[in-house]
């Protein structure tokens, strides 16, 4: 990796001494109240600055063949396996959300979920397929909307159902091909699984979907033999992808690549059909094991936005793009991705909101520790307006798309925050931003809070909150403390039947007068699901089978008044509760069976 240290002002990571390391990749130009932040290279950037900041080319779609040899498909599952993340879910809304910017990433193909699990997936995908699957783009792209189906029709056709309204759909149907599983989860025959999976790509195709994927569930462990057959058998019915998974996270990145050159080498009609990757990371090997499957043919690659996924999660979108970005050339005889790497922050954000599901500080690409900078917004905030307005448009050089009611309400939290802070930094104006844009729909609003507490007195606490009717509702309470009693004054007005499980707080930046984000987790004792809710605004997780008969959320807020922030975490839970409410019953009887090719 020389080659990306030639420019004198770009240095690497551990060269620097800045003792503020965060991951995103902007400078503050100056000083002067008039200039707005900027993404340049400085002696604080990191050698991926410029690679994020790279164009991207992409042949022409057609589904059983790739134009330029060199050119892997991304096809992002994040909706799909990724929400079998224990713990995590997301509402209809959430989904449509992280599909657009999935689009923006510019993945190929947008595996958007398991329609025949419910209704309400169904109509989730529908929603997908209507929506993103139809934005063309000025270059003439536009993502392929998939879903996911098990061997059988009433799979097949709520799959087809829900992504045939998309300019580009694709059915992804599987069936197990190991030993094992053949034998004790199917109790089938190597002959009937051969007939399932031939019968139902053909099915498939009949429906008029001419993009049909196949996966030999469990590849990795199956019979080499047995897989050259029922691979081939599925090509002659249609099948326009061959997806070769390592369902459980067992290979090792050469048996993998090996596995991959075998099939390619000995399933007939193989040059007539795109062979794909999906590697589980049970093994830590998932990324080594996709770039391993790429180098030996594979031409798509699954993979989620952060790695989550069931168990110990997926191949990380952003792990096997950089690799390809920053070593295609050198070491992977050229390979490369249409992804749009400037958006992969942004993507990161928005899954690990919405999932709940934190990025761990020294993650590759997106993790904190993964890039460090000197803080470049040091500003006296209470002197000129338009500075503050400079340093509040931060967000938008990241790539944020935030609409003007959402881009005035920031505004006035940071001018809030300015008049109290002497210095502010792009992490407090990301904490704020992430409040704004990741907010839950919202059921109540927070209008004010005040208590009073400490050692002569009983605490209490008021608060005042606006239903989504924009009606007032006051209440009081005491409590234990300023922010037990904050809470017990909110459930007087909300009327519902919850119990805090967690609360943490954390200072974003250093110094007494730092912003605080609270996190909580609450749970609803009257409801089926148990979903969790998370990020600096508040984001919902839902599994059922974490708790029978309960419903977990986590919401978080931001604030430099650590009580004002707790509260604002505790109506965002409330909100992501209520909302979550509307799906509950699609929602109480699906993740019955896991779906995992």
């Amino acid at each position: 990796m020389a080659s990306l240290f030639t420019n004198p002002a770009i240095i690497p990571v551990s060269q620097l001494t800045s003792t503020n390391p965060t991951r995103f990749l902007l400078y503050y130009n100056g000083t002067t109240a008039t200039k707005a932040p900027s993404i340049r290279s400085t002696k604080s950037s990191t050698p991926f600055t410029t690679i994020f900041c790279s164009a991207t080319r992409r042949p022409e779609y057609i589904p059983n063949r790739i134009p330029d040899p060199h050119y892997v498909r991304v096809f992002d599952t994040t909706l799909r396996d990724g929400e079998q993340s224990p713990g995590a879910s997301m509402t209809s809304k959430e989904k449509l959300d992280v599909a657009r910017q999935l689009a923006k990433l510019g993945v190929d193909i947008i595996e958007a979920g398991f329609p025949a699990a419910s209704k309400d997936d169904l109509e989730a995908v529908r929603m997908i397929a209507k929506e993103v699957g139809n934005e063309v783009d000025e270059n003439g792209y536009v993502p392929v909307i998939c879903g996911l189906a098990r061997c059988n029709k009433k799979d097949i056709d709520a799959s087809w159902e829900a992504v045939k309204h998309a300019k580009r759909p694709r059915i992804h149907t599987f069936i197990a091909t190991s030993e094992i599983h053949m034998k004790h989860k199917l109790k089938k025959t190597k002959e009937e699984v051969i007939e399932t999976a031939r019968s139902m790509v053909s099915y498939a195709r009949s429906l008029g979907c001419n993009d049909v994927e196949f996966s030999p569930e469990d590849a990795g462990r199956s019979d080499r033999e047995f897989l050259y057959q029922i691979l081939g058998e599925v090509i002659k019915a249609g099948a326009t992808t061959l997806n070769i998974p390592d369902t459980v996270g067992y290979n090792m990145p050469n048996e993998f690549g090996q596995l991959i050159a075998d099939i390619k080498a000995n399933t007939k009609g193989i040059e007539n059909v795109i062979i794909s990757t999906h590697c589980q990371n049970d093994l830590g090997l998932s990324t080594a094991n996709t770039l391993a499957g790429a180098c030996a043919g594979a031409r798509q690659v699954e993979v989620t936005v952060n790695g989550i996924g069931e168990r110990a999660g997926n191949a990380a979108l952003e792990e096997v793009v950089m690799a390809l970005k920053c070593r295609g050339d050198q070491v992977l005889g050229g390979l490369y991705t249409g992804i749009n790497t400037k958006q992969i922050i942004m993507s990161s954000k928005m899954v690990e909101e919405f999932s709940g599901l934190h990025v761990q500080p020294h993650k590759a690409i997106v993790g904190e520790n993964a890039f460090a900078h000197e803080s470049g917004i040091h500003q006296d905030t209470g002197s000129n307006d338009d500075s503050i307005n400079s340093s509040a448009l931060l967000p938008l050089q990241l790539g944020y798309d935030i609409d003007s009611k959402d881009l005035d309400d920031l505004f006035w939290r940071f001018k809030a925050v300015a008049e109290k802070k002497k210095n502010i930094t792009d992490d407090d104006v990301m904490a704020l931003v992430s409040d704004v844009v990741f907010q839950p729909q919202v059921v109540w609003k927070l209008g004010d809070v005040q208590v009073t507490c400490g050692t002569l007195g009983l605490p209490m606490a008021t608060v005042r909150l606006i239903d989504a009717n924009g009606e007032e509702h006051i209440a009081c309470a005491n409590g234990t403390g300023p922010i037990d009693s904050a809470y017990k004054a909110v459930l007087l007005i909300v009327k519902v039947d919850v119990t805090l499980l967690e609360y943490s707080m954390n200072a974003v930046t250093e110094g007494i007068d730092a912003l605080a984000t609270t996190r909580v987790l609450i749970r609803g004792e009257n409801n089926h699901i148990s979903t969790r809710s998370s990020g600096q605004s508040g984001e919902i997780l839902h599994r059922t089978f974490r708790c029978d008969n309960c419903q977990n959320l986590h919401g978080t807020g931001a604030g430099v008044d650590i009580v004002v922030s707790s509260v604002r975490a505790f109506v965002n839970a409330l909100n992501k509760m209520l909302g979550f409410n509307n799906q509950a019953g699609a929602k109480s009887n699906t993740r019955n069976s896991r779906v995992s090719p």
